[in-house]
């Protein structure tokens, strides 16, 4: 389970750094249910920074590219730049240019904030994996020492152990 979340997120990672690119956003955003008269059409998603990642029971599923904060449940009136930067503090949200106006530098220097954003999110997720294989490998042992001294089956009867 592990190995795929590390699969998934690091071919997420690459996918996305093509995602810098408005138009490669934008592309994402085939089947969005909100397209006229509201504050979060297309457009304005990927302007904000959102790609589309639907799934098959939340049609109105996004993720910043850089950020990588999943957002879901929109209404017509929600505005994208709002929602985002009341969710998440964001480095391509606080971008003073246009992505093509950066220099050299200060692409190197967003990429690995958003690496250093990839990173963290990895980390947690390896750290929680830990806590949980921890947890069952003690609860097993528990287990297992339980029922080779006979306290599983009082135990299961109310009994308490002196």
């Amino acid at each position: 389970m592990l190995l795929q979340e590390l699969a998934s997120s690091s071919k997420l990672l690459r996918d996305f750094k093509e995602m810098y690119e408005y138009e490669n956003r934008l592309k994402t955003f085939t089947n969005w249910p909100f397209v006229k008269n509201c504050k979060c059409t297309p457009e304005n998603m990927a302007k904000a920074g959102f790609v589309h990642c639907p799934n098959a029971n939340e049609p109105d599923v996004v993720k910043c590219f850089f950020c990588l904060i999943e957002l879901k449940g929109w209404k017509p009136n929600d505005d994208p730049w709002e929602e985002h930067t009341k969710s998440h503090s964001c480095g391509f949200l606080s971008l003073s240019k246009n992505f093509d106006d950066l220099t050299v530098e200060e692409y190197y220097v967003l990429e690995m904030t958003r690496l250093r954003t990839f990173l963290v999110s990895v980390d947690q997720m390896i750290l929680i994996f830990t806590v949980y294989h921890c947890i069952l490998q003690e609860f097993l042992s528990l287990r297992l020492l339980s029922i080779s001294k006979g306290w599983w089956c009082r135990a299961r009867i109310g009994l308490t152990l002196k």
